[in-house]
C-alpha cells in the first residue's frame, strides 16, 4: 500500500521562485543540473538578484537559459561567476574564459562527482528538475543522472523544480521528496535540442563507421550528426547493446527494429546505460517509464574500468582535428576553449582496455568549406591559429580513425605507418601537401 505521509512534507516545501532562490547567499558555490534537465526559472531569478549578491559561482555545462547574456554585463563576475567544464560551443560562456570571467575545470565528465564530493567545488546549493512525485513520494531526476547524486549529497540546499514535463526514467534517478529542501512547480517544456542536419559527407563517414561495428558490439555514439548518420547503417546489425553518455535520437529506431537487443551485454543485460539525455519531446516521451533505459551516475556510466568491461565495447566521438601522430584534438580552438573534453578519454580508454573494444575517432576530412585538412602534420605547424593546440587524447590511445575517404587503422602501428594510414584518408586536395611535409619530418620516405 501507498505510503501517502510525504505529502505534508511537499506541500511545506512548496514555495515561490522568488523565495527559494534567497536562499543563495553571497560566497555560494552553486550547481545547475545538467544539459536539457537545466531548471527554467531559478537560473534566471538569481541574477535578477546578482547585485545583492558578492563571489557567488555558479557549475554548469552548457547552459540553455536567458540568463547567459546578463554573465557579459559588466563586471557581472564580481556577483556571479562561470564555473564550468564545458564550453558547449556557447558564444557568451567562450567570451567570458577568453576574458578571465570565468573558472574552467579541464576534467573529464566522470571527474565531475570529483569535484562535488573531495575537490574544490564542494557545492552549497545544488538547483535541478525533477518530475512530480509518484504515490510514494519519490520525483525522477529524469534526462539528468550524470553529476545529480554528487551534487545533492553534498550541498546544504537542494532547490527542486518539479515539472510535469520531466519524463520518470528508470535506475538511479529516483528521489525521495525528503531529500529536497525547497520544491517549486513550474510546467515550460523541457530544454529540447534538435536532431542535426545531416550532410552528405556525415552519411559517408556513418556508412563507413558501421562496417567496423560487429554484431553484439556494445556501442556509445556521441551527438551530432555523423551520430545520427550513422544509425541506419546499424539496422541489419545483430543483437548490438549500448553503454553511452547520452541516447542518440536513432537508437529508437534500432530498438524498434531488434538491432539493438542489449542481450549479449556482459553487464546490464537488456539495458541502454547511460548518464543523460538530450533530444527531441519524442526522445523524451520514449525514454518515460522505459525500463530498457538505465540511468547510472556518471562516475559509474564514464568510469573507464565499468566501460572495459562490456563485451565489444566500441566508442565512437567526433574530433576537430588528427596529426599525423595520432594524437585527437576535440575541445580547443587555437588555445581557445571551444567545448570540453566530455567523456571522449573516458570511452577511449575504456575500449583501449576492453580486450575486445574498439575506439572510433570520426570527423569530415576539411574544415572551413574545403579550404583546410583537418588530418594535419600538427596544429602547430599549420599555419592556423584557429587550429586545436592541445590534445584532447594522447596519441598512444589511437585506434580507428574515419573520414569520408575511409579508415584508418592505427593501434600498435609505427609512427610511419600511422602517418601512411591517415594521409590515405585525408581529401585529395591536400595528400601531396601531407606526403611533403611527412617527409620533412621523417615520418615518410
Amino acid at each position: 500500500m501507498a505510503s501517502t505521509s510525504w505529502k505534508k512534507k511537499y506541500d511545506e516545501k512548496l514555495v515561490a521562485p522568488e523565495k527559494a532562490i534567497k536562499t543563495v547567499e553571497s560566497g555560494a558555490k552553486v550547481v545547475l543540473a545538467n544539459l536539457c534537465a537545466e531548471p527554467h526559472l531559478l537560473p534566471n531569478l538569481l541574477f535578477d538578484r546578482a547585485q545583492e549578491l558578492e563571489k557567488v559561482r555558479l557549475f554548469h555545462a552548457r547552459p540553455f537559459g536567458k540568463f547567459i547574456d546578463k554573465y557579459l554585463e559588466p563586471g557581472m563576475e564580481r556577483h556571479v561567476r562561470c564555473a564550468t567544464t564545458f564550453a558547449g560551443g556557447i558564444p557568451q560562456v567562450v567570451q567570458l574564459m577568453k576574458e578571465w570571467r570565468a573558472d574552467f575545470y579541464p576534467v573529464t565528465l566522470s571527474r565531475i562527482p570529483w569535484l562535488f564530493r573531495e575537490g574544490p567545488y564542494r557545492p552549497d546549493v545544488f538547483i535541478t528538475t525533477v518530475s512530480p512525485p509518484d504515490r510514494n513520494g519519490y520525483c525522477s531526476f529524469g534526462v539528468s543522472v550524470d553529476w545529480a547524486w554528487a551534487a545533492l549529497e553534498t550541498a546544504r540546499i537542494v532547490i527542486a523544480e518539479v515539472n510535469e514535463n520531466m519524463p520518470r526514467t528508470c535506475g538511479d534517478s529516483m528521489v525521495h521528496v525528503s531529500r529536497l529542501d525547497w520544491l517549486v512547480e513550474e510546467s515550460e517544456p523541457i530544454y529540447e535540442i534538435p536532431p542535426a542536419k545531416i550532410t552528405k559527407v556525415e552519411r559517408t563517414i556513418g556508412e563507413n563507421v558501421a562496417t567496423l561495428v560487429e554484431d553484439e558490439a556494445t556501442i556509445q555514439i556521441g551527438y551530432g550528426g555523423i551520430a545520427e548518420a550513422m544509425t541506419p547503417f546499424l539496422e541489419d546489425k545483430k543483437d548490438l547493446g549500448m553503454h553511452t553518455e547520452m541516447v542518440p535520437e536513432g537508437v529508437m529506431r534500432l530498438v524498434e527494429e531488434g538491432a539493438m537487443t542489449c542481450k549479449k551485454k556482459s553487464i546490464h543485460k537488456g539495458r541502454i546505460v547511460c548518464t543523460f539525455n538530450a533530444g527531441t519531446r519524442r526522445l523524451y516521451e520514449w525514454l518515460d517509464r522505459n525500463k530498457m533505459i538505465e540511468m547510472k551516475p556518471v562516475d559509474y556510466s564514464n568510469d573507464s574500468r565499468i566501460i572495459a568491461r562490456n563485451h565489444k565495447m566500441t566508442s565512437i566521438n567526433a574530433a576537430l582535428q588528427v596529426d599525423l601522430y595520432g594524437s585527437i584534438y576535440s575541445d580547443m580552438l587555437g588555445f581557445d576553449q571551444y567545448s570540453g573534453v566530455g567523456g571522449q578519454p573516458d570511452f577511449v580508454i575504456g575500449a583501449h582496455l576492453c580486450p575486445s573494444g574498439k575506439s572510433i575517432i570520426v570527423l569530415p576530412s576539411t574544415a572551413g568549406d574545403g579550404k583546410a585538412s583537418r588530418i594535419v602534420l600538427h596544429p602547430a605547424l599549420s599555419g592556423n591559429d584557429r587550429a586545436p593546440m592541445i590534445a584532447t587524447v594522447a596519441r598512444s590511445f589511437a585506434d580507428f580513425v574515419v573520414t569520408e575517404y575511409g579508415i584508418a587503422s592505427l593501434r600498435d602501428k609505427t609512427t610511419g605507418e600511422r602517418a601512411k594510414a591517415l594521409i590515405e584518408i585525408a581529401h585529395p586536395d591536400f595528400r601531396d601537401e601531407l606526403w611533403s611535409k611527412a617527409r620533412g619530418m621523417s615520418l615518410a620516405t
